[in-house]
């Protein structure tokens, strides 16, 4: 039978008519490209900034005060915090208190003088990008570095000029900077992310569409147990995914939480619950299925990339960063990346949870104000 274009031409009309009022779609339509637009070109940057770092100076002469001002002087670091052991230092690389620590020796001015001084940097090397971005810096920095020149006393020899630092580089936890560990470490994350978003996203419209919604709305239930009702069953699938991909990372790859499986699967409870109530606040304000899936990319492409599971939050520009931590991806894959990189236990992971939490709670709060309990 032969095409018809009349017919053909026909329906597209109808269905253009459609789009054309449908207003919920145009936004997100004209939203993405803005968005996409302003993410790669203003927020993503390979160049550091407000880097936090500690100083292990056991010179404390005016040679290497000079030195760490130098540093700061850059404009990508903090003001350096003054540590007194290799344990604390330690400390702070596996809490994220502190992206590189330098220690100055105690012959550091001595050494100057002679025209052979020598640093240590140690790095935090879980983010291979932020580490060879900090350490390359700070080298610089070393580099064309030049102390005070001794006054010559007559007759005497020319005092020989100060050489560049030698900067010794140590990486913590990810020695051979590997890209595969960065982005490993936070593959679970993001798959839960998506399963919990286009899981969810979904309920509350397809009971809409279905005409089942006013017979949920009729049983003796508040919202809240509504919603917890409708997202437990996808916490179970959750984990069974997190648990496989955790293997699977593990087996292929040789990448195991070096830290606490207990804090793993207990970070991962308030993620999911958190993930999940933005799937159904998504569901809430859609009004068909077409709109939630929309409106679900809208949510899953800045979650990645602003929460630091593919690029470093670091390095995002502030206000940005301040604003990826909204995501509960940020801080679930903070959370993974300290247990499964650091050897984190359930303390060093309580900021993330509690962090979690507050999203969770904020989300269920929006959607009981959105969501109404009865009909009418």
């Amino acid at each position: 039978m032969p095409l018809r274009w009349s017919n053909i031409l026909a329906i597209a009309y109808r269905e253009a008519r459609v789009l054309s009022h449908d207003s919920a779609f145009i936004a997100v339509v004209t939203a993405q490209p803005i968005m996409m637009l302003l993410i790669f070109g203003y927020v993503l940057s390979n160049k550091p900034a407000n880097v936090p770092w500690a100083v292990l100076d056991r010179s404390h002469s005016a040679v290497a005060r000079r030195l760490i001002e130098d540093v700061e002087a850059t404009g990508y670091f903090l003001p350096p915090r003054p540590i007194a052991s290799y344990a604390e230092g330690r400390d702070l690389l596996r809490r994220g208190a502190a992206l590189a620590v330098l220690v100055v020796p105690h012959d550091f001015s001595r050494e100057v003088e002679r025209g052979r001084p020598r640093v240590q940097l140690l790095l935090d090397g879980s983010d291979p990008l932020s580490a060879s971005r900090v350490g390359g810096y700070i080298g610089e920095v070393a580099a064309v570095f030049v102390g005070d020149r001794p006054t010559p006393a007559p007759r005497g020899p020319t005092p020989r000029h100060p050489g560049p630092i030698d900067v010794r580089q140590r990486f913590w936890f990810n020695p051979t900077l590997a890209d595969r560990t960065f982005f490993l470490t936070a593959l679970a994350g993001m798959l839960l992310t998506n399963l919990c978003l286009s899981a969810t996203a979904l309920g509350f419209v397809g009971e809409r569409e279905q005409g089942t919604y006013e017979q949920m709305l009729a049983l003796p239930t508040t919202t809240i147990e509504i919603v917890l009702g409708k997202i437990l069953p996808y916490v179970a699938v959750n984990y069974a995914l997190l648990l496989a991909a955790t293997t699977m990372t593990g087996v292929l790859f040789g990448i195991w939480p070096r830290g606490s499986w207990l804090a793993l699967f207990g970070v991962t409870l308030p993620f999911v619950l958190a993930s999940l109530a933005i799937g159904v606040f998504v569901s809430t304000l859609a009004r068909t299925s077409a709109q939630a899936v929309f409106i679900t990319v809208f949510f899953i492409l800045p979650s990645f990339v602003l929460s630091g599971a593919m690029f470093p939050y670091q390095l995002m520009p502030r206000g940005v960063r301040e604003l990826g931590g909204l995501f509960p991806l940020r801080w679930y894959q903070i959370a993974c990346r300290r247990i499964i990189e650091r050897g984190a236990g359930l303390a060093d992971v309580a900021v993330p949870c509690l962090a979690l939490a507050g999203l969770f709670l904020a989300l269920l709060a929006a959607i009981r104000w959105r969501l109404k309990p009865r009909l009418g």
